[in-house]
């Protein structure tokens, strides 16, 4: 067949060792239909300082194989480099092994050829694939195609799928699945036993079967991508013990091919998989790694915030109920099942969730299934474009030194009218940028190769080339795509972007991080300190009065505005007036550009700064206040007990409703009154739950044993399911102690409640207007806190 383009979007990346050379295996969503594209005869490669390459020889002088090569490359040191290269990557590995052993240091011997592969070609997520295709079923092969950068943005196939079992052991129910086909929408629920009546329910003799035909229905609907709710570790690894007992493989990857697990964790409880092909997202990782945030993750909590609607099945006792549907009732565990699939579908469309994955992806060269991995994307970004430069990269340093954190100014406590927040947009990438901070950019400048005047001074010892860095470009494109993005609407890619931006600062401060050197870090945060210190200065020096500062932002009082357009007014020109100084600042101190963006964020009509509880300090990060929207008046609470889920219901309510009769000057002593009389009178026993999530097992707290394990340990006697780690534990606080809140023996202890969410919450605001929680309900209440 003649050569021809594709346009492709990464799925899946693999390689393995042959007797020709390392094998590469990629797999693509296209227009055309799925690619696999294989590569072969490939070396498995890292670098050493050429000086060490007769060392080097000797040590490896048994190993089959290895190529040395000179190269035109440098190290951060400034030395010159052999390049060692291997037939398989895992000779690769051992021989780096034995040369650390040998007190050697190979670079850049941690990454896998299907990752430099790509990395040197600049592919991130999207490719422009050109060879001789070979029609294979479903999809094309092309063997040994040129690859290189792309713009490529894919409509993916995707199934939402879901399965019910019993509540213990192993025994399969049932597997639903949900996708969008031409002309609607695919659903089917594979169900061990007859007895449901839905079209949409296909019966099976066992629950192999179930599963055969399943992984039947996945081959043929050819999804790119398969999506659910804790999918990886629950639902695709329940399937995998299923075929483990049942001696076979669970072929979800593309033509039918078994998946590759990891474990993540020690306990052997978290993991990802890679099935060729085909990628498994779960709901929840996604969400969380686009900044979302719920009080609770789980798939019902999530669909009726963001949908309106829930789960067929409500209510305490869910594993029980649906053992007694499997049993009594299969329409209805079938209607069950098949509902929590769409809703996840729904969740995906709505918050455009996959538009994130691929931008995130597009973005940072991982896989869309990789969540977190902020060093693996900095490296994709950075390497590539460090050896177009001339060098090879360091190895992480086993340097232990922290950078200082954000620059926090000390708060003035008090209720305030007309506070305004003035942001410096993307601070320490705008740092970055403006004063050349960079990995390549610190060796340079410290290298007897760059003079002084060629630099620009950092901190704790650090100073940057003003020529030859790589991240200021890089961080300069990607504002302008994220700009772009902005001004189409296109919020996914601007929200990728953004995260990526703002990880340079973590990943350039972690050890494991091989650019990690704590002049880089420390110049970023301790110039963020400088800036925000002088910021503070200049405003304060216009009559105004800053009452906080945060990393990136100050709250600024102003003291003599008369109305909400006055102090909006006085924000507008703060923000441009900033702005022209911090340039002319940056121009006459450094002779660089300033690439620092103030911008005038809100104004709150009326503002608390609280003091830090049982003192008279100002707080930290702790804040509330009123803002105008086109709906009316909101509050906004920022570290309050109403954001926080460790606090109850009644706490959280409580606190907002106080706040805003203040914040409105509205009556607020009655309604105190009120409210505890209520607590203590066992009127409000729904809003007294606790939420805690086990972060650990319950037999591996021993010491100090907090209120929501004791309250998980008492499960088990008394017939409730017991949480398992990274459940949500909910409990109540009684006479006896914590107990579980569907089953709490002893009475609700009220006295509790008054004196740990009531009051806290309260004091933290009646201060400021000359009351105390005491003082309102002392009157009221006698000594045993009942009404007098």
């Amino acid at each position: 067949m003649t050569e021809r383009t594709f346009e492709g979007f990464l799925l899946t990346r693999n390689w393995r060792d042959t007797s020709d050379g390392v094998e590469l295996e990629f797999w693509f969503s296209s227009p055309d239909g799925p690619l696999c594209i294989m590569v072969s005869g490939e070396n498995s490669v890292f670098f050493l300082a050429a000086c060490d390459l007769p060392r080097a020889r000797e040590v490896l002088a048994r190993t089959p194989y290895v190529d040395f090569r000179a190269l035109s490359l440098r190290t951060f040191g400034m030395q010159a480099v052999t390049g060692v290269y291997f037939r398989q990557h895992r000779a690769a590995r051992r021989a780096a092994d034995a040369l650390r052993e040998a007190g050697l240091e190979p670079l850049e011997a941690d990454i896998n050829p299907a990752e430099r592969y790509l990395m040197e070609r600049f592919v991130a997520g999207s490719a422009l694939i050109r060879g001789r295709p070979r029609r294979r079923g479903r999809h094309w092969l092309l063997q040994d195609p040129a690859v290189k950068t792309g713009d490529y943005r894919p409509t993916l196939r995707v199934v939402s799928f879901d399965i019910e079992t019993a509540m213990k052991g192993h025994e399969l129910y049932s597997i639903a699945v949900h996708g969008k086909e031409e002309g609607g929408e695919a659903r089917k629920v594979f169900m061990v036993g007859k007895g449901a009546r839905q079209d949409f329910v296909e019966a099976c003799a066992t629950a192999d079967d179930a599963l055969q035909c399943f992984l039947d229905w996945i081959d043929e609907f050819d999804p790119d991508v398969l999506i659910g709710w804790n999918v990886v570790n629950f639902d695709t690894r329940f399937l995998q013990r299923q075929a483990d007992r049942s001696g076979r493989r669970l072929l979800l990857g593309r033509v039918r091919r078994g998946g590759y697990w990891r474990e993540l964790d020690e306990e052997g409880e978290r993991f990802t998989v890679n099935f060729p092909g085909r990628v498994v997202l779960d709901g929840i990782e996604l969400l969380r790694a686009a900044f979302y945030r719920f009080e609770s993750f789980s798939l019902e909590n999530v669909a009726r915030e963001l949908l309106g609607e829930g789960k067929l099945l409500q209510g305490g006792g869910r594993g029980e109920q649906i053992g007694h549907l499997f049993s009594e009732d299969k329409s209805r565990l079938a209607a069950y099942n098949l509902k929590d699939c769409e809703l996840v579908s729904a969740i995906f469309e709505t918050t455009a969730l996959m538009d994130f994955a691929v931008a995130r992806s597009a973005m940072t060269g991982l896989n869309l299934d990789r969540m977190g991995g902020s060093v693996a994307s900095f490296d994709n970004l950075y390497l590539a474009r460090l050896h177009r430069a001339g060098y090879v990269a360091p190895n992480a340093s086993r340097e232990q030194t922290a950078s200082p954190g954000g620059f926090v100014l000390d708060s003035r406590p008090g209720i305030y009218d007309h506070v305004l927040v003035l942001d410096f947009k993307s601070l320490y990438p705008s740092i970055i940028r403006t004063f050349c901070i960079d990995p390549l950019g610190l060796a340079l400048g410290l290298s007897d190769e760059c003079p002084e005047g060629e630099t620009v001074e950092g901190y704790v010892g650090g100073r940057f080339a003003r020529r030859g860095h790589i991240l200021p470009a890089v961080i300069k494109a990607l504002w302008q795509q994220r700009d772009q993005a902005k001004s189409v609407g296109d919020e996914p890619l601007s929200q990728a972007i953004k995260i990526i931006m703002n990880s340079f600062y973590g990943v350039l401060g972690t050890p494991g991080c091989r650019f990690f050197d704590s002049r880089l870090s420390s110049s970023i945060t301790l110039r963020g300190h400088q800036i925000l210190g002088r910021t503070r200065d200049y405003i304060e020096s216009r009559g105004h009065r800053v009452i906080y500062g945060d990393t990136d932002s100050v709250f600024v009082w102003i003291q003599d505005a008369t109305s909400d357009a006055a102090a909006v007014s006085a924000g507008q020109c703060l923000e441009s007036d900033l702005n022209a100084w911090w340039q002319a600042q940056v121009r006459e101190e450094f002779q660089l550009e300033s690439a620092l963006e103030v911008q005038f964020e809100t104004h709150y009509k009326r503002f608390l700064m609280p003091t830090v509880r049982g003192s008279d300090k100002g707080s930290k990060k702790r804040y509330a206040g009123v803002v105008e929207t086109r709906g009316g008046d909101r509050l906004i609470f920022k570290g309050l007990e109403t954001v926080r889920t460790d606090w109850t219901r009644l706490a959280r309510e409580f606190q907002e409703e106080l706040y805003r009769r203040i914040f409105m000057q509205q009556d607020y002593a009655d309604y105190v009154k009120a409210l505890t009389a209520r607590v203590l009178a066992g009127e409000l026993d729904d809003q007294l739950v606790y939420r805690k999530r086990l972060r650990r097992k319950l037999a591996d707290y021993e010491r100090n044993i907090p209120p929501h394990v004791q309250a998980a340990r008492l499960c088990e006697v008394r017939g409730i399911a017991v949480p398992q780690r990274g459940d949500w534990v909910e409990y109540v606080m009684t006479t006896s102690g914590a107990e579980p809140a569907t089953a709490p023996l002893a009475p609700i202890d009220y006295q509790y409640y008054v004196d740990r969410q009531l009051a806290p919450v309260a004091d933290g605001i009646l201060g400021f207007v000359d009351a105390s929680f005491a003082d309102l309900t002392d009157k009221q209440f006698g000594l045993f806190g009942q009404p007098e």
